[in-house]
């Protein structure tokens, strides 16, 4: 093979970032993907106008968030009194009760995040080519913070608000409310298209590899490395990748370590968080707290029991069995336990996808805090348990990050290895 020909199929090779195994990509029709041959990941799709699509539903997005935030959001009507938020006035009434962070956490997963997202893969997708001085940090902002974007799990939790506000009185769905909706399926869909290997060839081709890899074996065997960035391959004790210039390794530095102190952490904080108050209502001048637990209780005493189900599971069970599957792949990871690495990658792939959807009590309380301000009628208002609640949600997020899924198929090819060895 030429020197010309290896380079122009170099985009072609990938490791898998789940399971570190070598595949070169084969040329893949319109509505396709690749999928790892060992831990059946997803390594590539090709969408018909892979550029065009995610621009077309990131535009339309954006369009449909200044609309939402322009308009009144939802409204109450208690007893002849009415009130009505808006999205902006969520976030204000945390801050009147000395919420700055719970503010802070709504404004960055629920707007900021999502905005910088979709502005950021406008700019990526033009047809024109802009400086890599602007691009490289624009995609390495885009695909890290998109697993951040909450702005589904919120429309989750203003679904759930309204059957609590339902036994206080009649919900009005204002003029926000249904670009809101729009926005939310617009910036799902822009972020399904969004192929990360088209983003990074179109900024730069990959770099060269010095020698042709084998396919059907780690990464870490041929001294190869792949980008946490760009994924571009390069060798295992490069430093920095030439391309987006992201500092890597073979594999994560310390990572059961960190997986471990941020999971410990947020064990910590999970006991409190469910034993303190998370909402407090007061009602005639008399004021009560409740937990999770009470706020389940009291929606299956409503008859509202599938979503007092949905809490149930988003807001307890959920967190309770997401520390106990990192604990188990860390155990796992570290050499200990069967070796079950198909069962393991499942558990893993189930961690990153459910993790989030914990947030959705948190973001129950912001809408409820903000909308139920009825004088001295009634009023709702968030808690210290809904704080800490909330740094559990977001510790184990990042616990789920620093676990390296890689460790748990390093013992399979070393023991291959071992064997050939042998031979």
């Amino acid at each position: 093979m030429s020197e010309h020909c290896h380079q122009d199929h170099t985009h072609r090779w990938v490791l898998c970032p789940h399971c570190d195994m070598t595949t070169k990509l084969p040329g893949l029709a319109p509505g396709t993907r690749a999928t790892c041959m060992r831990c059946e990941s997803t390594l590539a799709t090709a969408w018909h106008e892979p550029l065009r699509r995610p621009m077309v539903y990131a535009f339309s997005a954006l369009v449909m968030l200044i609309l939402a935030n322009l308009f009144p959001f939802i409204s109450i009507s208690v007893m002849g009194m009415t009130n009505q938020i808006s999205l902006l006035q969520i976030p204000q009434a945390m801050v009147d009760d000395k919420y700055r962070f719970l503010a802070t956490i709504f404004l960055l997963f629920v707007q900021i995040i999502p905005a910088t997202c979709l502005v950021s893969i406008l700019i990526l997708t033009l047809n024109r080519r802009l400086p890599q001085s602007l691009t490289i940090p624009l995609a390495k902002g885009l695909f890290y913070m998109k697993n951040w974007g909450m702005a589904e799990i919120f429309m989750a939790g203003v679904l759930v608000s309204f059957v609590k506000l339902m036994a206080y009185g009649k919900i009005g769905l204002e003029m926000g409310f249904w670009p809101w909706c729009l926005f939310c399926l617009g910036q799902l869909r822009a972020f399904q298209c969004l192929e990360r290997h088209v983003i990074w060839q179109r900024i730069s081709p990959a770099p060269p590899l010095r020698v042709e890899p084998i396919a059907g074996i780690s990464g870490l065997t041929q001294n190869l490395r792949s980008c946490p960035c760009c994924t571009a391959i390069v060798s295992a004790d490069e430093p920095y990748c030439p391309r987006c210039h992201q500092r890597g390794h073979a594999r994560k530095p310390q990572s059961l370590q960190w997986t471990l102190s941020l999971l410990v952490t947020s064990i910590i904080l999970y006991i409190p968080a469910n034993i303190m108050p998370i909402m407090v209502t007061d009602a005639l001048g008399s004021a009560s707290g409740s937990n999770i637990m009470a706020g389940v209780i009291f929606l299956w005493n409503e008859g509202s029991w599938p979503i007092a189900m949905i809490i149930f599971v988003a807001s307890i069970l959920v967190p309770s069995m997401k520390i106990l599957a990192i604990g188990w792949l860390s155990w796992n990871a570290g050499g200990y336990g069967a070796r079950d690495n198909h069962r393991m990658q499942i558990i893993y792939e189930i961690v990153e996808v459910v993790g989030r959807w914990s947030m959705v009590d948190v973001f129950v309380i912001a809408v409820l805090s903000a909308l139920v301000r009825m004088g001295g009628l009634m009023n709702v208002y968030p808690a210290d348990g809904a704080l800490l609640f909330c740094l559990v949600v977001i510790l184990t997020m990042f616990s789920a990050q620093a676990f390296d899924p890689r460790l748990l198929w390093d013992r399979e090819s070393i023991k291959k290895h071992e064997e050939e060895s042998i031979e």
